[in-house]
This record gives C-alpha cells, structure tokens and sequence, in this order.
C-alpha cells in the first residue's frame, strides 16, 4: 500500500522560510515523479510544483517561481518543497502527490497517491 506522509507545515511570518518534507513508502520511489499541490479555505486545489523520476526536471506554478523549489532524496524515499520569502496568501494546506509516470505534470489527475496534507499559515 502506498502512502505519503507530510511534515514541516506550520505557522510563520510574512517573508520566513518552511520546508516541506514527503516520506513516500509502498511504491519504487524512483519511478515516479513527485507533486505538491495546495489548497486554500474556499479555493480549488491548486498546483505547485512537481519534479521528475530522477529529480532532473521541474515544473513551478508562476505564483512560486523564484521562492519555492523542489528536489528530491530517493535514496531516502522523500520529496521536499523549499519555501522562501513566503507571503500571506501562500496560506494552504499543502498536499504531496505521486505521479502516476516519471515526467513531472501540473494537472491533479496525472497523480494517483496522496498524502493527508500538512497546514502553511503566513501572518502578515
């Protein structure tokens, strides 16, 4: 059975840092490309970056471009999401996905696990 299980969210100022971290067991970690995808009160599910199989190509929303960044450990079976200069509205809960194919895509469909979410809140 697959599972994806977040950590690292949490409550930080406007222009702080988190990391966000994804422990996949289950599967062969390195098959499969890597999504974080979030979702704020009131919002449709959104993406955020993805990765591929192998950690060489990268995908960002424009929102995150330049401040977040993806990468992965496969040795270590995880996925992280580096988020810098964060601003209120990146408030979410935040979602790993495993994809169901080693390219990294955007569309929620492409991936087939999902983690339980882990809560971000920026206070301004």
């Amino acid at each position: 059975q697959v599972q994806l299980v977040e950590s690292g969210g949490g409550l930080v100022q406007a222009g702080g840092s988190l990391r966000l971290s994804c422990a996949a067991s289950g599967r062969t970690f390195t098959s499969y490309a890597m999504g974080w995808f979030r979702q704020a009160p009131g919002k449709d599910r959104e993406f955020v970056a993805s990765i591929s199989s192998s950690g060489g190509t990268t995908k960002y929303a424009d929102s995150v471009k330049g401040r977040f960044t993806i990468f992965r450990d496969n040795p270590k079976n995880t996925v992280y999401l580096q988020m810098n200069s964060l601003k209120p509205e990146d408030t979410a809960v935040y979602y790993c996905a495993s994809g169901r194919g080693s390219y990294p895509v955007q569309t929620d469909w492409s991936y087939d696990y999902w983690g339980q979410g882990t809560q971000v809140t920026v206070s301004s």
